[in-house]
């Protein structure tokens, strides 16, 4: 199959990318550095040339949530319009779990409940697959606060997922039929978000206090079982030891 994947210079779309190509896929990379503007459109048309299926991992730039949806309805309005001319028969997205059991979470939140809704009313079938965190959300997490050594970081509860896996899932359900709303997808076990930031830059080898607290970017709508897998969830094998134990990459 001719399959495109959006956002593939970044983490997720990369591997995904990689993914597909390893199953024989023939993948066109969509990038703003590989000369393709979600934003403005320019390259879509001529990149979606001949594509079966599209897989969308963008992120958006760090802005407010207002940008930040902005930036998604328009990168997702043209790329829907693109797959719909060029007669791609599958729209694959790369969603959150607990999306849709708070209105809360960050500006990237507000970003991805603008396209689902987009692509939930859209003409190209899709599939949604919503995910956990990835296991170096945690370290991730952290960076956005670190000022002078010291970083604040929510006491999350979440069920990490190994970046390779859920490309491996999103490279997988790319090649079938549209599913509508996939099940969730997580890692095989819950964890401290703390915790795992804690563990994750001692591997690194990078010193920071870590703070827990709701006062930083993720509050307290999030804690709980928000951000935990629903029932009938599809567990993915790689725990967060063992992708420490890889490096943490």
């Amino acid at each position: 199959m001719r399959i495109a994947v959006a956002g593939a210079t970044g983490n997720i779309g990369a591997r995904t990318a990689a993914a597909l190509e390893r199953a024989g896929n023939d993948v066109v990379r969509i990038s703003r550095s590989l000369g393709v503007d979600l934003l403005s459109g320019e390259g879509l048309d001529a990149a979606l040339e001949g594509v079966d299926a599209v897989v969308d991992a963008i992120s958006a730039p760090p802005v407010g949530p207002d940008e930040t949806r902005e930036y998604f309805a328009t990168t997702t309005t043209n790329l829907l319009a693109a797959e719909h001319r060029a007669g791609v028969r599958h729209h694959v997205l790369l969603s959150i779990v607990g999306l849709n059991r708070t209105t809360g979470g960050t500006a990237h939140y507000e970003g991805k409940r603008a396209q689902e809704r987009l692509i939930e009313a859209g003409q190209v079938p899709w599939t949604i697959v919503p995910a956990t965190q990835f296991h170096d959300f945690a370290a991730m997490a952290a960076s956005w606060t670190e000022q002078d050594g010291v970083a604040l970081i929510a006491p999350l509860l979440v069920q990490p997922i190994a970046p390779d896996d859920i490309a491996a899932v999103l490279a997988e359900i790319a090649v079938g039929e549209p599913r509508g709303r996939y099940v969730d997808v997580a890692g095989p076990e819950t964890q401290d978000l703390v915790d795992m930031a804690r563990r994750t830059h001692a591997v690194l080898g990078h010193s920071v206090k870590l703070v827990p607290t709701w006062s930083g970017p993720l509050g307290p709508e999030l804690a709980g079982n928000v951000l935990l897998p629903g029932d009938g969830a599809r567990i993915a094998a790689t725990t967060f030891e063992q992708w420490l134990a890889a490096g943490a990459r």
